[in-house]
């Protein structure tokens, strides 16, 4: 099963919850995520938060972990610690880009902790997913026409093969202070990533 977590970000896209949640996924809701699922009348099967942006009234049938306004870690890293304690080893979380540029930049740390512990974590919003790549082969069918940008994450440089790319690449170092990266196109339904040495932060576009 997979677990998805819904965060808070003022910019959540709702039509995109509805459009992606599936019956067969755990559901939670960390703090005012629970806002956006009702909008777009998904159930949680969980709600954990500090509650400290929540304006809706916690429901009384819903199992709900209230937590401390002062700790070390973020509602939404809260979620993925308590999920994977209960098993969850796929992760999609929504909600979680946008807004104030800080708590993206956690959201992609809680990515990467993810990736580092062999747990498959994918962050979506507004059209835009965000993902963590170790080294390793990623297939990236079905993606023919979606923009991509590849950066070092956690290192000075990345090597990369694409395949299927509008600009293919073969064993190139990517370094972390030039956007050599940037807007590249999957142009083949047959399309891979490969991570050759290093680790990578991959942006999709769903969107133009």
């Amino acid at each position: 099963m997979r677990c998805v977590i819904i965060s808070g970000s003022p910019d959540t896209n709702v039509d995109e919850i509805k459009e992606l949640c599936t019956d067969g996924d755990f559901i939670v809701c960390a703090d005012s995520g629970y806002s956006y699922a009702k909008q777009a009348g998904v159930v949680p099967d969980l709600i954990i938060g500090d509650f400290d942006s929540l304006r809706d009234e916690l429901p009384k049938d819903i199992e709900v972990v209230k937590l401390n306004n002062r700790k070390d870690d973020t509602d939404t890293e809260h979620c993925v610690m308590e999920c994977i304690r209960r098993g969850y080893r796929n992760f999609l979380l929504l909600g979680s880009i946008g807004g104030r540029t800080d708590h993206t930049f956690a959201n992609i740390a809680i990515l990467a902790f993810l990736s580092e512990y062999h747990y498959n974590g994918v962050a979506r919003n507004n059209g835009e997913e965000i993902r963590i790549l170790n080294e390793g082969t990623y297939d990236m069918s079905g993606k023919k026409g979606l923009t991509f940008s590849v950066f070092p994450y956690g290192c000075e440089d990345v090597n990369v093969t694409y395949e299927g790319a509008e600009y293919p690449l073969d064993s190139f170092t990517l370094t972390y202070n030039v956007s050599r990266g940037i807007s590249n196109v999957f142009n083949s339904d047959n399309a891979s990533i490969k991570v050759n040495s290093g680790r990578a932060i991959l942006l999709i576009y769903y969107r133009k």
